[in-house]
């Protein structure tokens, strides 16, 4: 598709659908993806259990959201970087290094957010 040819263009709905496939795709193929959404399960489960504040859920749900999202991020440029450069280069290398680095510190922040969020609920 080139941008600007409207009759090309997919409806709201089709681009909705693409997106669902993506995930799916992400979610078949993807063993981080699978991690990540069964650390989110358990996150909801706890916060369930702990009966969580809406501020609380409010924290969980858009921290579980980011890193499903950054995780998905890392597997587009993964797979472009797979595809522009089929064989062993080292700048490819680097730049999925850097993209799962990304994910992984974003994670590192949300275990910290997740902490205090769940330990605020047990303690106080």
């Amino acid at each position: 598709m080139i941008p600007g040819k409207k009759e090309n263009h997919p409806s709201f709905r089709r681009s909705f659908l693409f997106a669902l496939q993506g995930f799916r795709t992400a979610v078949r193929t993807e063993r981080n993806i699978k991690v990540m959404l069964g650390g989110g399960a358990f996150a909801l489960v706890m916060g369930i259990i702990l009966r969580l504040d809406l501020v609380s859920w409010a924290i969980i749900l858009l921290c579980c959201g980011v890193v499903i999202a950054a995780e998905l991020l890392n597997t587009a440029i993964e797979t472009v970087v797979d595809l522009v450069s089929p064989e062993f280069h080292p700048l490819a290398g680097r730049a999925k290094d850097i993209a799962a680095a990304a994910v992984f510190s974003l994670s590192f922040f949300v275990a910290l957010v997740g902490i205090c969020v769940f330990a605020h609920a047990i303690f106080f």
